[in-house]
C-alpha cells in the first residue's frame, strides 16, 4: 500500500523543509521502508526569488 507524507509550510525555509524531508526519509529507510522524495514548486510562471517575503512567506 502506498502512503504519502506531505511536508508544507510558509514559515520554514525551503532548506529547512528539505532537511526535514531528508532526515525523515533516512529514518524511514533505516526502518525498512522504500522512500522517494519529490519536490513541488507551487509557483507557476513566477520567480519567487524576486518576490518580497510578505508575498511568498
Amino acid at each position: 500500500m502506498t502512503r504519502y507524507i506531505f511536508i508544507t509550510g510558509g514559515v520554514v525555509s525551503s532548506l529547512g523543509k528539505g532537511l526535514a524531508s531528508a532526515a525523515l526519509g533516512a529514518l524511514l529507510q533505516a526502518r525498512g521502508f522504500k522512500v522517494r522524495l519529490r519536490k513541488l514548486d507551487p509557483y507557476l510562471n513566477v520567480d519567487p526569488g524576486t518576490m518580497s517575503p510578505t508575498q511568498h512567506g
